[in-house]
Order: C-alpha cells, then sequence, then structure tokens
C-alpha cells in the first residue's frame, strides 16, 4: 500500500507543540478501577503521576487522563467524583511540561481540567452531551471527535452496518458539521474512528483495512485500538495483558494510511515500532 503523509499541522500550547506532520504516541493514563486492561492500577495520584512520566520517557507526546472507564457495560460515574479522579493528577502533570488530553465526555470535567492545564479534550461521545458542543466551542481547544452509537451500555447492541467504512464517515462528518455549526474551530478538530465502540471484529478489521478512507474528511487521525478485543480475536483469543504485539502491528497499518496519533498503553513498544517504521521509510534508495 502507498505511504499516505501526514499533512502539515502544528498545534501549540503555549511554548509546547505537537507537530501532527509526524505519528505521535498518546500514552493511555486510566485513573479508574474499573477500566478493561489497567482498572486499578493508577488510582492514586502519585502512582498515576509515576506512570505518566514513565510512559514519556518511553516516547509519549501526549499523556491522555480518563477518570470514567469506557468499557462495555461500565457504570457511569458521577462528574464530582470523575473531577476528584483527574484534576489533581493534571495539576501534578503541569510541572512537567507534558501534553495533556482528556478523556472525558462531561463538559464539567474539561472546564475544570483546562482550567488546571490541560490541553486536549478527547471525546467518546462526540460532543453529544448537553452543552458539549458549546463548551468545546468557548474553550477554543482541540478535540478529538470518536465515532460511536450508543452508550458503553447499549453500544455492542447497535453494530448493523451494510458498509461499516462509509457509515463511519458518515456519521463522524455530521458530529464534525454539528462542532463546526456550534463554532469549533475546524484546525481544533481531530477525527478517531472509534474501534471496538459499536463494532464486532470482523467490522474492526474492515474498518482498519480502510483506514486511509479517512483521509478524505480533511482532518488529523487517531487510531485507539490499543488492546481491544478485536485484536485478541484476531489473535486467537489472547487476553489484554498479550496484546500489545497485535496491537503495535495495527496501529503501525493506520499510520501507514495516515494516523498522526495513535493511543496506546504500551507506549515503549509502539514508539520503538514507530521509530523503525520511519527509518525504514525515510531510507534514500
Amino acid at each position: 500500500m502507498q505511504l499516505k503523509p501526514l499533512r502539515p499541522q502544528i498545534w501549540t500550547f503555549g511554548h509546547l507543540k505537537l507537530d501532527l506532520s509526524q505519528p505521535h504516541v498518546m500514552g493511555i493514563l486510566n485513573v479508574t478501577p474499573d477500566s478493561f486492561s489497567d482498572g486499578g492500577k493508577h488510582n492514586t495520584k502519585d502512582q498515576a503521576v509515576a506512570k505518566a512520566l514513565e510512559m514519556i520517557a518511553d516516547g509519549a507526546t501526549v499523556i491522555d487522563i480518563g477518570g470514567e472507564s469506557t468499557r462495555p457495560g461500565a457504570a457511569v460515574v458521577d462528574i464530582e467524583e470523575e473531577i476528584r479522579r483527574v484534576v489533581p493528577v493534571v495539576e501534578e502533570l503541569t510541572k512537567h511540561e507534558v501534553i495533556i488530553s482528556i478523556d472525558t465526555s462531561a463538559p464539567e470535567v474539561i472546564k475544570a481540567a483546562v482550567k488546571a492545564g490541560a490541553h486536549i479534550w478527547n471525546d467518546v461521545r462526540a460532543l453529544t452531551r448537553p452543552q458539549a458542543l458549546e463548551t468545546a466551542a468557548e474553550l477554543n481547544i482541540p478535540v478529538i471527535i470518536m465515532h460511536m452509537r450508543g452508550e458503553p451500555t447499549t453500544m455492542n447492541n447497535l453494530d448493523q452496518y451494510n458498509d461499516v467504512t462509509a457509515e463511519v464517515i458518515a456519521e463522524l462528518q455530521q458530529r464534525v458539521n454539528d462542532a463546526l455549526q456550534a463554532g469549533v474551530k475546524p484546525e481544533n478538530i481531530m477525527i478517531d474512528p472509534g474501534f471496538g465502540f459499536a463494532k464486532n471484529a470482523q467490522q474492526n478489521l474492515k474498518l482498519l483495512n480502510e483506514f486511509y478512507k479517512l483521509n478524505d474528511m480533511g482532518y488529523p487521525i487517531l487510531s485507539a485500538l490499543s488492546r481491544k478485543r478485536f485484536i485478541g480475536e484476531a489473535l486467537g483469543g489472547a487476553d489484554a495483558q498479550n496484546r500489545a504485539m497485535g496491537s503495535v502491528a495495527a496501529h503501525l497499518f493506520s499510520i501507514q494510511q495516515g494516523a498522526c496519533m495513535v493511543r496506546a498503553h504500551d507506549v515503549k513498544a509502539m514508539s520503538d515500532a514507530i521509530k523503525v517504521w520511519q527509518a525504514m521509510t525515510h531510507l534514500d534508495i
């Protein structure tokens, strides 16, 4: 497959910059007791900050902090509890000059996190919560709009598609249009096809195989498939802790097709793989 060059774009956060013409690793930092892969491992502020600094040392350029699990069937988290989990970690990480993304759908949470120093809003519900569109426009920060149908409690029943890639693109485009109409600037938008959300294993694989089609939307693309169930199924039933290499391979395939950022649990392995991939693709022969 022909390589898809990444479009030139730079996100600037004060003196911090994120050059989206190069692939980046977004390190996953779940400060939750019930996330599917690492729930309960980083519940305290000290544990969370230590993990974040480890991921930065391993090559992550963005740390994505989440205070609510979005695994299938996950319980809803009270807004105040989500803020309590997320904001102290943000406050501590701002001392280390790292770009911080917040994995939340709640306008109240992103407002508190941005006030504490966060930079990017990563919303799996694509700004569908009340006041989310208005908040995204008001904050004027980059926002990642992800494709999902329903809620984590219902999404597994909503995986009916005639053409999964075409329908994901069409539904994502509608959410992007709504964001633009609300006043979100186009240069602040990144899209995410939502691997694992309202999609079965075969649909996820087809979407990955046709990932390049997302480039036609004209926005930077995040690929977030780390340790997802379909990776485990492709590996013959591997559990979440044994999906690292499968995730790296799939993420590289999405980078080759135009993803400028991958959201990963296994940051060192992912960063090393990108370095080898870049060395291979920049050979002067």
